[in-house]
Order: structure tokens, then C-alpha cells, then sequence
């Protein structure tokens, strides 16, 4: 699959020069490394650090991927989302990462919901009406075009955590009240009623990359789900 990077910003988090194209494959599949090695060396090799995503949230992040990649659960498998709320809504915390190139295709902002916190999102819900943020794993869907322009279906992929996305009709759009512009004047971004909204400059292009059968992974630290999470907790 070829990508183009969308943005200038993004030119500056490039794969290090000394790291092979097909380094997570090749390295998942070798039997002597574990899986926390594998992850360590991808996210020092592509210098992920350097562009502000957490070793945490990368770690679980392809923990995850693993699980739901052997479980036929996802069918782009060169792709992965990573959401890391634990950084505030002023900086860019949505990463959407080529596996195998070890590229970051798209390093942007994204909102949280209105309910779960103001600059910092630090509540969580599966609940309908909650206007809440769910962590988590998900895999991408279809594309429509709703009151929100064109957006993206996901699918919660554990059950108490995240499992009624659809149900709530949590999917990635667009927003106005993503953008550098309105941090400037607000302070912060806008919130949602519980959707990862993000700049509508990128939507259309971020959706297309993603959809039909990629994984998304919305992380927080906090212990109540990486305790309740089986996914994390699993022993694939």
C-alpha cells in the first residue's frame, strides 16, 4: 500500500535512515526477540519520541494490533491509530503510523468529549448520552456522509469498555473546533459529544487511509482500564 504524508509537519518524523524497511514484521517474527523488545526497538528506530507519542501508549498500542491481527479481527495490517489522551487537547496526540515503513503518516490534533474533561480528558464512558470519551481498541469501518460531512464508523472491540460505539454512534468526522486557529482564540479545542473529531483539512484524506479494517487504539494511563482491559491482558 502506498501512502503520501499529508502535512510538513508530519516530513519531520521520519523512519531513522538505519532502519530496514519491514522492521516490525521481521522482527514479530523472530522468535528470539519478545514482543517487548520488538516494540522498544520500533519506537527507538523511528524515533516516535521525538515526535511526542508515549512509549506507553505505543507499546499497548501494538499489543493490541497483535491480538486483534491473530484474531481476524482486522484487515489492514500496515496501519495503526494511535489516540493518547493522556496529553492535553492543545498538542497533537492523534498518530496514524505505517508499520511497515515505520513512517507516521499523520501526527494531528484530536478532540475529546465534552464530558470528559476540559483541556485534559480524564472521564471515561460506554454510555449512550454520556458525551464521554471510550478507550481502547477499535477497528475502522465504513465510510458515510452525515451531519458532519464525511466521517467513519468504528467498531469497540471490548465488551464494557468501548463495545457501544456504534450503538452511540461514535465515529471519526471533521470539526471546525479542531484547528491551531481555534486553541489561539479558545485556548484549547472544542469537544465532542464523545467522537475523535479531527481538523477538517485532513478529515477526508486521514478516513481514507484508515477505513475498512484498520486498528485504533485510545489510550489513557489510567489503572481502572488497563486493569479491565482483556486485550492488554491477554496472554497472545
Amino acid at each position: 500500500m502506498a501512502h503520501t504524508t499529508a502535512t510538513k509537519d508530519a516530513n519531520t518524523y521520519r523512519l531513522a535512515s538505519n532502519a530496514p524497511l519491514g522492521l516490525f514484521n521481521k522482527l514479530t517474527n523472530d522468535s528470539s526477540c519478545s514482543a517487548k523488545d520488538v516494540n522498544a526497538e520500533c519506537y527507538n528506530l523511528w524515533q516516535l519520541g521525538n515526535a511526542g507519542l508515549c512509549e506507553n501508549a505505543f507499546d499497548y498500542a501494538l499489543k493490541g494490533f497483535s491480538y486483534l491481527k491473530k484474531s481476524d479481527l482486522i484487515r489492514k495490517k500496515d496501519i495503526i491509530t494511535i489516540i493518547d489522551f493522556s496529553k492535553p487537547s492543545t498538542e497533537k496526540r492523534l498518530f496514524v503510523i505505517d508499520l511497515f515503513s515505520g513512517k507516521i503518516l499523520y501526527r494531528t490534533w484530536v478532540a475529546h468529549g465534552r464530558n470528559s474533561g476540559n483541556e485534559y480528558a480524564n472521564e471515561f464512558s460506554n454510555s449512550p448520552e454520556s458525551h464521554q470519551s471510550s478507550l481502547g481498541f477499535y477497528t475502522t469501518m465504513d465510510t458515510y456522509i452525515g451531519c458532519h460531512g464525511y466521517s467513519l464508523r468504528i467498531r469497540g472491540c471490548e465488551a464494557g469498555i468501548n463495545d457501544k460505539a456504534y450503538e452511540r454512534a461514535i465515529v471519526i468526522h471533521g470539526a471546525d473546533y479542531v484547528s491551531n486557529d481555534f486553541i489561539n482564540t479558545r485556548g484549547s479545542l472544542g469537544r465532542s459529544y464523545g467522537c475523535p473529531a479531527i481538523p477538517i483539512q485532513l478529515s477526508k484524506e486521514i478516513i481514507n487511509v484508515i477505513k475498512n479494517g484498520s486498528c485504533l487504539f485510545i489510550y489513557h494511563p489510567t489503572t481502572k482500564y488497563c486493569s479491565q482491559s482483556k486485550i492488554l491482558n491477554s496472554q497472545t
